[in-house]
Formats: C-alpha cells, structure tokens, sequence
C-alpha cells in the first residue's frame, strides 16, 4: 500500500540532513538527491502511475484517465545549501497524498493527472536557478547549459550523459495546465490567520556576478595607503545595496562570495561576489541593479581597482492566470483563499512563462523563514494543503 502524508514526511526526513546543522544538503546529481528520486519513482509505481523522465534528470508520472491535455502537479526534491527540510518536498509529497485523497474520493478523472520532480530548482550546484524546468521548456539550450559548472569544475554534460537526441525534452508534452504546492516562504499567510493561499505572481529578479580586482599583497608589510583591496570595494558595495533595497522597498542580498587567494596574511586579489536581486516590477529591478553598481564602480575608482558585472540570469516578472487563480481561491469552506504574490522564484514561473496555465498554491510557515534549517509548517497545516490540492485537481481535471 502507498505511504500516507505523514509517514512519506517521516521517511524523508533524514536524507541529506547535516548532523551538525539541522539543515539539509540536497544538490542535483548526489546521494542525498538521486536517493530522493529513487524514493519518489517507487511511491509513483506503488500508485501504479506511469513514470517518465527526460535526460536532464526530470521526472513525471501520470494517472493515465480520460482523455485529453494533462493536468501536472508537483515541485522538486533538491535543496540550497543548508535548507528547509520543506522548500520543494512538501509539494511532491502533497502531490502523491492528493492522488491518494481524490482516489479515497471515488473521483475518476476526465482527464489524466501527474505528479513531476523537476531537477535543480533552486541552482544550488550548477548557478541558474530552475534549470530543469528550464530545460524542459527549451527556455535554456542543452548547448548552454551543458556547459555550466559546479563549484569544483564539474561539469553538467558530464553528469547528464543520456540526452535525447537534440538535446530537447518531450517531458511536458500534452501538459494542459500546471498546479505547484509550495511552502510559504515569507509570512503573509501567518499574518492573515489563513493555513493556505494561491499565488498572484513572482516578482522579476537576478542572479548578477560582481568581480572585484586587485593586487596581492602582505597583510602585514604593506602598508594601509599602499594597498589596492578588492576586499574594501567589495565590502561598501555589499552595505551600499543593503541601502538602496531598504530605501527603494526592494530585495538584494549578497550571500555567496570568493576570495582570491583567500589566505589570512594577505590582501586578496580577486573578490567575486553574487547578487541576489528582487523587485516588484521589472523597470525597478533594472534601476536596482544599475544603482548598486554604479556606486560601486564609483568606489572602486576611489580604491583602485577594477569592477566587472555579468548577470548571470534574469527572470522576469510573472502574472499567473488570473482566471485561474481566482478560480482556485475561490468557494471553500471558510471563504475564499488569500491571493498573494511571492518575492521567490519557482518551476512554476518556468512553466507559466512557457505558456501553460498555472497556478500556485501556498502552506502556511509560521516562522516566516526559509532556505534555513529553520524553515517549517505544522503537519495540520500541510494537510490542509494536500485537501486544498486535491480540490484544486479535482476541478481542473473533471
């Protein structure tokens, strides 16, 4: 028999889990990611769904019903460094426990519904944020993103050695619309008093690479005038952006940074620093980033050194179907379900910007934190969400 919400919950919970942190380590292409998959295929053939994949790593199963354009759930298994145990998992766990909940129902689908794992969302190894989905829509080439690498040089086409011919994927053929359950990653839904709500839209944000130049030299010989540090431009940069977010109401977080040569008892030489950036429009994420690098540049003229920014990925802003989404949110037990945006970005938006209808559903956090080890949601809560998705599936699959 398939495992229900809880125990799948309690059977998940150690993979990846860092004993000393409490966080979790769940990078595309690893143990810990490829025994969550192996996971899910075994669940999905428990169901007797039928299980697909593409060569990137995506995978779909499908309760073959009725007949016409699929409707597809699901999210992803693989997490940032450190994690939530619930930032992507809880939306395929939700997804097998819905099936479970629609066929305890007697509900016969006019039309077939599946369940899908896309491959490294959250771009923890390989740089670009919801690459499989990415992949799966041809909104990235095979060209470009078997190129891509990790922090130790590995490569993607050097993992992913079974693309179909033509680098493409069929994963997403005949998908009609698409649902994603997700955690919430913020506390609006906390602040309203509501265990569930339904995406509005994502905000447009980037990922920019800063590179700062300098020269090498001793930590103690040399003497503070002396120096060309990248470090310093770097730093002001960092606390320049923290201040222009704050003023403009935006988002921008520098959380990765390399140092070269990265010794204790030397003034490095190159400083590469990543810019996570977050607006509510488009016009204002441009504005954003001009601003903190134009500062910045500003300061490296003062210090000496040399700055260059490359973006290296930019999503615009996404508007779900608003038909959908009120139509989702509408006419349960208790009123209608808060629409709301999110400042995250998810496999959704890849797939809404692809041209298939969709929409998100979002649980309840009561801490308010995620990609932390402290990322959380009741199991009460969750429930409500699978019977939330399990309706919403009902209603776009009869």
């Amino acid at each position: 028999m398939p495992d229900d919400f809880e125990r799948m919950w309690s059977d998940l919970a150690p993979i990846g889990r860092s004993a000393a942190s409490g966080g979790y380590f769940r990078q595309p292409f690893t143990a810990p990611e490829e025994e969550l998959r192996s996971w899910f295929v075994e669940q999905c053939s428990a169901r007797g769904l039928r299980v697909e994949t593409d060569g990137f790593g995506n995978v779909a199963a499908w309760w073959d019903a009725g007949a016409g354009d699929g409707v597809l759930t699901g999210s992803h298994l693989d997490s940032v460094l450190d994690g939530g145990a619930y930032d992507g998992p809880l939306g395929v766990v939700s997804a097998l426990a819905a099936a479970d909940l629609l066929r305890s129902r007697g509900f016969v689908p006019a039309r077939p519904i599946g369940v899908s794992v896309f491959v490294e969302e959250e771009g923890s190894r390989f740089g670009l944020a919801c690459l499989g989905s990415r992949l799966a829509t041809g909104a990235v080439a095979w060209e470009r993103a078997r190129e891509l690498t990790d922090r130790d040089g590995v490569a993607l086409g050097d993992l992913v050695g079974d693309v179909v011919a033509g680098g493409t994927s069929a994963l997403l053929d005949g998908v009609g619309t698409f649902v994603e359950l997700h955690v919430e990653q913020g506390r609006d839904l906390v602040d309203r008093g509501a265990a569930v709500g339904v995406a509005s839209g994502i905000w447009p944000h980037g990922r920019y690479r800063f590179e700062f130049a300098g020269a090498a030299n001793h930590a103690g010989t040399t003497r503070m005038e002396d120096r060309v540090d990248p470090m310093l431009t770097y730093a002001f940069t960092a606390l320049g952006a923290n201040k222009q977010a704050r003023l403009a109401g935006q988002r921008a977080t520098f959380g990765r940074v390399e140092v070269t040569p990265n010794g204790t008892n030397a003034v490095p030489s190159l400083v590469r620093a990543w810019l996570d950036a977050r607006c509510a429009t488009e016009a204002g994420l441009d504005e954003l980033v001009a601003a903190i690098a134009a500062q910045s540049s500003d300061r490296a003229a003062r210090d000496g050194t040399t700055l260059t920014v490359t973006a290296e990925s930019v999503s615009p802003a996404v508007a779900f179907d608003p038909a959908l989404a009120a139509a989702v949110a509408a006419d349960h037990e208790g009123g209608d379900w808060p629409v709301i945006p999110t400042q995250a970005g998810h496999d959704a938006g890849i797939l809404s910007a692809a041209g298939i209808p969709t929409a998100m559903l979002f649980v309840r956090n009561p801490t308010g934190v995620s990609h932390s080890p402290a990322e959380h949601a009741e199991i009460a809560d969750c429930l409500v969400g699978v019977s939330a998705l399990a309706d919403t599936l009902e209603r776009l699959a009869r």
